[in-house]
Parts: structure tokens; C-alpha cells; sequence
């Protein structure tokens, strides 16, 4: 391997891949564009991607924008100046990111979204979604149950700018507002963040001593929720999770958070690549824009079988 060679890769790897490095990709290569990495769940994204494009014969240009929009833009001139066959893309915001994916439509380069929708069509090609509302609604239920259907409660909600965010909060809401006995005591964003969600949650346990249960818009933030329940003694707080992650269903397993909604990242990022495929090589997927893809609750019973954001049969 050339010196060339090894250092792009390793700019590449890092997420530092720039507009000066003059490398130009082949007409086969996808480029794969989320946010960052040291969330599992972005990271299943972008290794199903890259693993399904390896399959199907593409180089990929795998990047990560940190839920920052102005370096999603600059990474879209990196990816169109390097001339990719497409883009795979979960997105900075969906208003922020609009603007980005109608730069690279305008360049003769499809984008294909997964996880979080933008708010226009016509702009991406596809916009594959878990059905947030359908999972926030099974999470609700489930919650429900564990609580008995009375308690305090808290919600942690996620980062604002982000659809989803809002879908699952007013699924929960849906579910929840139908039992009366159960009381919303503090509902705050913790910005899909474990750490920001274990302070957090300190505050509302200080504010809020008789919380029975916490229901929270993603795994990472349920983690730093019961980190911090964990702190307090108060193991005994009932939590529900979103996404389905490894680090969730080991805590289900060994008695902590009982329950979470599987989003099927990994499936969701290979289907993505599937239709770019698809799209190359005939201009067209055959499909609606935006497609949703069903969440499956986690519990006790079948949190043995996840892996990877993936059910096992």
C-alpha cells in the first residue's frame, strides 16, 4: 500500500476527511455520513452500510459530521468533489440538512437517508425511518405495565432539532396521558447524551425524590439515567430505553432498565445501500421516498436475542 494510500484511509478512518486532500473517488464509491461513532447505534449504521457496499463491489468514504450542520455541509463538498456515486446520509437536523442534500441532487448525486427524515421531499431519493411513533407507542405500553399504571414519572427527551425526538415524546404522550394516575413530574432533554442525561437525572431525583419511573427517547440517555439512579441507591426506578443497543439489553438482562424499542439500524443502513444500488444501476428504486421500517419491543423475554440492533430468530 502506497504512502498516499495509507494516509487516506487513516483521514478517512478518523472522520477528519477534508476538502484538501485531493482525492477522487471512483464513480464506485458510496460515501456513508452519520453522526458520530461512539454512539453504537451510528456506528451499527455505518458498519452495515459499508459491509453491504463492500458486498455489492463499492468503495466507501465512511465520515461522521457530529450532529454539527455545518460540517455536514463541508463533508457533502468533500463527497461531491470527490465525485461519489451516492450518498448515504443520517442527517444534522432536518431543516439544517436540506440544504446539503439538494447540493449534492444538484451535482447528479443521490442521497439516501436513514434513521432521522429531513423536512422536504423530492430532494433525497429515499428516506428510510423506523416508525418512531409505532415504537414510542409500544415503549409507553410497556412502561405502563411496569408501573402499574400509577407513579411519578420523568421523561428524558432527545436533541430538539431532531424529528424524532419529538415523534417518540409525543408517543409516549399518546400512550401515557390515557392513565391518569400516572403523574409527569419533570420531562427535560438531555440531547441523546449519556453523560448530560446522568446530570440530569441527578436533578430531577433531587427535585423529584418520589419518581417511581423514568421513559427516555434513546438507549444512550436511559444508560446514563440509570447510571445515575445506580449513584443514588435508587435501583428500584423503573426505565424504558429506545434504540435497542448491546449496552441496554445486557442491563435488561442483569436486572437494570427493563425494557427498550428495537430501531433496526444495521437492516435499515444495508437497505439504504441496496437502493443506492439499485438507483445506480437503473435510475430508479421502485419505491416511495420515505419508507418506515417497524420497531419490536425488548424485554426480559427476547433480550438474549439482540445483537447489534438486530433480533436474531
Amino acid at each position: 500500500m502506497n504512502i498516499k494510500r495509507r494516509l487516506l484511509i487513516t483521514a478517512m478512518a478518523l472522520g477528519v476527511f477534508g476538502a484538501t486532500t485531493g482525492f477522487a473517488a471512483s464513480a464506485a464509491t458510496i460515501a456513508i455520513i452519520t453522526p458520530s461513532h461512539d454512539n453504537p447505534f451510528f456506528k451499527a449504521e455505518a458498519d452495515g452500510a459499508a459491509a453491504k457496499a463492500k458486498e455489492l463491489g463499492y468503495d466507501t468514504m465512511v465520515l461522521v459530521h457530529d450532529d454539527d450542520a455545518n460540517k455536514q455541509s463541508e463533508l457533502f463538498d468533500t463527497v461531491i468533489a470527490a465525485g461519489v456515486a451516492a450518498i448515504i446520509l443520517d442527517n444534522a437536523g432536518a431543516d439544517a440538512s436540506v440544504a446539503a442534500v439538494q447540493k449534492a441532487k444538484d451535482a447528479g448525486i443521490p442521497s439516501f437517508l436513514i434513521d432521522r427524515e429531513i423536512t422536504a421531499t423530492g430532494v433525497a431519493v429515499s428516506q428510510i425511518v423506523s416508525n418512531n411513533y409505532q415504537g414510542a407507542q409500544l415503549g409507553a405500553e410497556e412502561f405502563v405495565k411496569l408501573m402499574g399504571e400509577a407513579g411519578e414519572y420523568a421523561e428524558l427527551v432527545g436533541k430538539e432539532s431532531d424529528t424524532n425526538a419529538g415523534i417518540r415524546s409525543q408517543g409516549y404522550a399518546d400512550v401515557i396521558s390515557q392513565y391518569p394516575d400516572l403523574k409527569s413530574v419533570a420531562r427535560q432533554t438531555a440531547n441523546w447524551s449519556q453523560t448530560e442525561a446522568f446530570t440530569v437525572m441527578e436533578s430531577m431525583l433531587q427535585a423529584n425524590p418520589g419518581i417511581k419511573g423514568v421513559i427516555s427517547g434513546n438507549d444512550t440517555m436511559a444508560m446514563g439515567a440509570w447510571a445515575a439512579l445506580e449513584a443514588a441507591g435508587r435501583t428500584d426506578v423503573i426505565v424504558v430505553g429506545f434504540d435497542g443497543s448491546n449496552d441496554v439489553r445486557d442491563s435488561i438482562m442483569a436486572g437494570g432498565i427493563k425494557a427498550t424499542v428495537l430501531q433496526p439500524a444495521y437492516q435499515q443502513a444495508q437497505l439504504a445501500v441496496e437502493q443506492a444500488d439499485k438507483y445506480i444501476k437503473t435510475g430508479s428504486t421502485g419505491l416511495d421516498e420515505k419508507q418506515l421500517m417497524d420497531c419490536v419491543l425488548i424485554n426480559g423475554d427476547n433480550a438474549a436475542k439482540l445483537e447489534t440492533f438486530a433480533l436474531s430468530e
